[in-house]
């Protein structure tokens, strides 16, 4: 009589599952509890600004500790997948200019970011593929063949989020070395509009200042201050980041009319 092995058994292999979902289950519940209880709204530009002389003082008297203590918190909210990568690229610009604080962020990006990826592929990637069906398979296989274009497109697109693209690069079986230089120079040209917008924040609060005493001297109920990064950059800047991102994708553009003209031939 055949029995079953105790390491075969249903409960056997969902604790093997949940043991290598449980990393990336973490990181979920980290970036909801960030976005639900309201941290979010305290790491923003409007308190950066409040404090930004204090900032600005204490970063010239310990740039080193203060490099360090950015690196570290960009890595880290840029591996629990929570909000604030973003307004991190402007706040490098504000306090240590251009190129070191483009340097840093893109660095930091890029490493939280593949922290998240091989998490992500560990959790459930490998097992993604092992269970993916012909669809799936087939897309992955399309992705992973041209993975570089599609990366550098992904990157350069500034309406998809940071995070977004490295579960789906985990889920779709990009390979490690492609997804590190694609995120550090797909990234590159946005972090340098961010942190070179960061270097000019003091006329953009002073416009926001001014436009919000006007609306309170107007007698309006509804008057806010709130800076958001998008309003650092023009609508030029976002149309040439996504202008980069289709020529990226021509080189598949290119091979896939190639191949259709020589299945034409071959009929």
């Amino acid at each position: 009589m055949l029995q079953t092995r105790p390491d075969d058994s249903q409960p056997s292999r969902f604790r093997a599952r949940l043991r290598r979902a449980a990393p990336l289950l973490v990181i979920a519940v980290i970036g909801a509890t960030f976005w639900f209880s309201g941290v979010a709204r305290v790491v923003s530009l409007e308190s950066l600004m409040a404090s930004r002389e204090a900032i600005s003082q204490w970063v010239g008297q310990n740039l080193a500790l203060a490099m360090l203590a950015f690196f570290v918190t960009y890595v880290s909210l840029a591996a629990l997948c929570v909000p604030g990568v973003v307004i991190m690229t402007v706040v490098s610009g504000f306090l240590f200019g251009v190129p070191s604080g483009v340097f840093l962020s893109a660095l930091a990006a890029t490493i939280g970011g593949t922290i998240l990826f091989l998490i992500a592929r560990t959790s459930f990637g490998n097992m993604l593929c092992e269970r993916a069906g012909p669809r799936l398979s087939r897309l992955r296989r399309d992705f992973h063949a041209d993975a570089a274009s599609y990366m550098l497109f992904l990157r350069l697109t500034p309406a998809i989020p940071f995070w977004l693209v490295n579960l789906a690069s985990a889920l779709l079986g990009v390979e490690l070395a492609t997804f590190v230089w694609t995120t550090f120079l797909g990234i590159m040209p946005a972090t340098f509009a961010f942190a070179f917008a960061g270097m000019g924040l003091d006329s953009v609060v002073a416009a926001h200042q001014a436009a919000y005493e006007s609306c309170v001297a107007s007698g309006a109920q509804s008057c806010i201050m709130r800076i958001r990064p998008t309003d650092l950059v023009t609508r030029e800047l976002v149309l040439a980041l996504a202008a980069l991102g289709l020529l990226a994708l021509l080189p598949v553009l290119v091979k896939r009319r190639r191949s259709r003209k020589a299945q034409k031939q071959a009929i």
